[in-house]
């Protein structure tokens, strides 16, 4: 190396960064000689007044931009550094006061490889069957998981995608892992279904076409939470869906209405009465079939039931697909104009859908070397967190912590600050995480408190973005 090229010992690659360049993760650079973080790290403030709680700028008309003499302070991970290889204390151990009680906050950006975004599509089309591959831009980036009322799961990441594939494999996983993190885009193929676009907090795009409702329930759900509401407008409803296909002269709540039965046979397993199973494949048509005439489930009437004149509705579980029938003298169904009155149910049906949306957690075990961060004996660490001395942040996020041994935490991308996520080319993901605790507690459990510094000391000797607290997420510091 040169003399003025240093090596960077953030993460297992070890670049050998020259003066006043970057490294191959562009988070740490050569300056000056000495190697430095790019991002500033990040603080949150939080100012109590008789209103509530709001932000710093909110609080006062005469705020310049500056820090807040009594605004508490929380000190997050994000652009915050690593401790790889993990021999050494984590970046930042702020000591702070909350309700005149003395705290800590051990702040790091973990480097993880055994990670993964859990991704929940608000839709009724069928994406792809389940353990299908997904891709991005052609590498295999995770899988389809089970399917959840409403909604299609895909499991995205993992360290097997980062690191037991092709060198492209990992590099086209890590990206679309932290593209997702960072609330990004991220267009998918699924092998055997759909072409899908993602986006945390944003609508999904299924084959180019934005979705706009999640189903207010299957088609039996449907029936039950409408079936009052039709009742003197319709002789027979059928709610087509992919999971349970609802008829509703046969289903209970038919049956308490006193309705009498109208001799419709559909096509499909019958489950219980005015229950379907397999009416149709999965598809993106009518109720995440792949069905676009919905007379196609419909196998006849039974003579002796059946009468001319009966009103018959067909219609999906977000009401985006709907068509009434009247039955001729054959007893054929035959289109007829939508009545008013049922048309009236048809749009409620859309009015409880909620909005199709996106939703990104992310998944890491953080119960490997990143402990010796925090302590001496990590797994004091681990047990106080199961015992609820500790409390886990990401980014000043609230995590759920998984039972059972380690550390695996899972957070949402949406409630953590923009830009959270990074990488280094391992391949592996680069993501805030907190453990805060009273300081007590923490030398209880063999924390480095000989490098425990003031909020203050940190405010002064440290580059620092100054973010407004998001209301939705707790204090990490509170009870």
């Amino acid at each position: 190396m040169s003399d003025d090229t240093i090596r960077c010992d953030a993460c297992p690659v070890l670049c050998m960064i020259a003066q006043g360049r970057i490294g191959a993760c562009d988070r740490w650079g050569n300056f000056g000689g000495r190697l430095t973080r790019v991002d500033p790290i990040t603080l949150f403030r939080k100012v109590t007044t008789e209103a509530g709680e709001v932000t710093g700028f909110l609080a006062r008309s005469d705020w310049d931009g500056g820090m807040l003499p009594d605004a508490p302070v929380f000190v997050s991970g994000v652009g915050s550094g690593t401790t790889y290889p993990d021999y050494k204390p984590a970046p930042f151990i702020v000591s702070s006061r909350h309700d005149d009680v003395d705290m800590v906050t051990v702040v790091t950006e973990g480097i993880f490889s055994y990670c993964s975004f859990k991704v929940k599509i608000d839709t009724d089309r069928h994406l792809g069957p389940e353990q299908a591959t997904v891709r991005c831009r052609g590498e295999a980036v995770g899988h389809v998981t089970t399917v959840e009322y409403g909604s299609q799961m895909l499991s995205l990441g993992g360290v097997h995608h980062l690191t037991g594939g092709s060198r492209k494999e990992g590099r086209v996983t890590c990206d679309t892992m932290m593209d997702l993190g960072n609330r990004k885009p991220v267009e998918l193929q699924i092998d055997g279904g759909a072409r899908v676009v993602v986006q945390a907090g944003a609508a999904p795009v299924v084959n180019g076409v934005e979705e706009q409702r999640m189903r207010v329930g299957c088609g039996s759900a449907t029936i039950g939470i409408f079936a009052q509401q039709w009742f003197g407008h319709v002789d027979e409803v059928v709610v087509v869906d992919d999971h349970i296909t609802g008829v509703l002269t046969e289903h209970q709540a038919g049956r308490f209405l006193g309705l009498p039965p109208s001799g419709i046979r559909i096509r499909g397993r019958k489950s219980t009465p005015g229950r379907y199973f397999q009416v149709a494949d999965p598809g993106t048509g009518w109720g995440g079939t792949d069905i676009t005439d919905p007379l196609s489930i419909v196998a006849g009437f039974d003579a002796v039931i059946a009468r001319p004149g009966l009103r018959l509705l067909m219609v999906s579980t977000t009401g985006e697909d709907a068509a009434f029938f009247v039955l001729d003298e054959a007893l054929r169904m035959t289109p007829a104009p939508m009545p008013a009155g049922v048309q009236a149910v048809v749009e409620r049906i859309g009015e409880n859908c909620e909005p199709a949306l996106c939703s990104v957690l992310f998944l890491m075990g953080a119960g490997g070397s990143l402990r010796a961060g925090v302590t001496e004996n990590p797994v004091r660490l681990t047990r106080s967190i199961k015992d609820l001395l500790v409390r886990v942040t990401c980014g000043g996020a609230p995590v759920y912590v998984w039972p059972g041994g380690g550390i695996t935490v899972m957070v949402d991308v949406t409630r953590m600050p923009a830009d959270s996520f990074g990488w280094v080319p391992t391949p592996a993901i680069v993501a805030p995480i907190e453990f805060s605790m009273r300081l007590a507690d923490y030398a209880a459990l063999g924390g480095h408190m000989d490098r425990v510094r003031g909020v203050q000391d940190v405010l002064r000797g440290e580059r620092v973005r100054m973010l407004g607290w998001d209301g939705l997420n707790p204090w990490p510091l509170e009870p």
